[in-house]
């Protein structure tokens, strides 16, 4: 697939087959999802793969705020990743300073890229994604027994599409691009 192409077909899918996505498949997109560039080559985004339906829904029923949009996405699917990341790495110096003025920021920042490369990588390989961001992350965290030197950065809905959403109107380019 052109890369042109794929950016432009992707599209946050919510409603996914039964089927799990394999771990062979799940391999081949974070292969290509390590290449997301990072601060300093640090690399700290994980990506922690849930398949257990009672976790799943344990995740719907008590990490989402109540956020009836992610309970509905979550208690059909099959696949959800748990984008997390390592703590204090990334925006840091060896010695625990910040190195710019972002300070942690840098930290979610470096998750946001790895998590969309990861969703193009998924687009690639025909698995759909969609990205959530209401949830209790200290409660995701405790549910599926993430070290406390990573924290969460996003909840993924992912597998087989069962819907070919249509695409959103995008801004024209004359408002987002400022040339000086």
């Amino acid at each position: 697939m052109e890369t042109i192409q794929c950016i432009k077909e992707r599209r946050s899918v919510r409603k996914f087959t039964n089927e799990l996505v394999s771990e062979a498949v799940m391999k081949q997109i974070v292969e290509a999802a390590a290449y997301a560039p990072s601060w300093k080559n640090t690399q700290i985004t994980r990506y922690n793969l849930i398949q257990k339906e009672e976790l799943i829904q344990r995740i719907a029923k008590d990490a989402t705020l109540q956020f009836q949009g992610n309970i509905k996405i979550l208690e059909n699917a099959k696949n959800i990743l748990i984008i997390s990341y390592v703590k204090g790495r990334s925006g840091f110096e060896r010695d625990g300073s910040y190195t710019t003025s972002k300070g942690e920021q840098w930290q979610m920042f470096d998750a946001g890229i790895a998590t969309q490369t990861f969703c193009l990588a998924a687009h690639n390989y025909g698995i759909g994604t969609v990205i959530m961001g209401i949830f209790d992350e200290k409660e995701v965290a405790k549910i599926i027994g993430l070290p406390e030197t990573e924290a969460v950065a996003a909840i993924l809905a992912i597998g087989y599409p069962d819907e070919d959403p249509a695409a959103p109107k995008r801004k024209d380019v004359d408002v987002l691009l400022r040339i000086k």
